[in-house]
């Protein structure tokens, strides 16, 4: 990858191509395969913008344990939500897989049908809300008697990270995939949050 292309994938890529191939990949037969039927309705207000999100999930930590990276639990109900959209085709997978595996299918990957740049801008407005939360739950959990919520810590504290770093220029970049309909180009003027 020349820093061209490093630019523009550090503001936003496009991960549904990818879910797309893989998710045809899986398919043997018609209707066989279920990603998520997760509701818009219904998802979490911790899920970051972009085509991922989690609604109503068992509160099994699969997401957790298995996405660390991508994927954390809380909130009101303690259900999974997506904290860092996939960077990488192997990041999409991960996700894939643990949709796949959701018992009550709360996972979706619509996000673009339903994110504006108005709903956007709201939930960054919010970030200090959000970096309440983790500051709460990482004070929590590190003192829980429970190894699962201890061994989120590191995961809680990479949302603060992404969310005190990398996220903003990533949500700049999604604003312009949401208004132009493609990932900028390396040099593309980024919309303000």
């Amino acid at each position: 990858m020349d820093d061209a292309d490093s630019a523009a994938r550090n503001a936003y890529w496009d991960p549904i191509p990818t879910a797309r191939q893989i998710v045809a990949g899986w398919q043997r037969g018609p209707n066989e395969l279920s990603i998520g039927t997760g509701s818009w309705e219904d998802r979490g207000w911790l899920n970051v913008p972009g085509p991922f999100y989690a609604g109503e999930t068992d509160t099994g930590l699969n997401g957790q344990v298995y996405a660390p990276g991508l994927v954390l639990c809380g909130g009101e109900w303690g259900m999974e939500f997506v904290y860092r959209q996939p960077q990488t085709p192997a990041e999409v997978e991960t996700l894939l897989r643990v949709a796949w595996d959701e018992p009550m299918g709360g996972y979706a990957w619509d996000g673009d049908a339903h994110w504006n740049e108005g709903s956007v801008r709201a939930w960054w407005a919010e970030r200090a809300r959000v970096r309440e939360w983790i500051d709460g739950e990482v004070r929590t959990r590190a003192k829980s008697p429970a190894h699962y919520d201890r061994e989120s810590v590191p995961a809680l504290r990479d949302f603060a990270a992404h969310l005190d770093g990398p996220l903003e220029r990533r949500l700049r970049g999604y604003l312009f995939r949401l208004a132009e309909g493609r990932a900028p180009d390396d040099g593309a003027r980024l919309p303000e949050l």
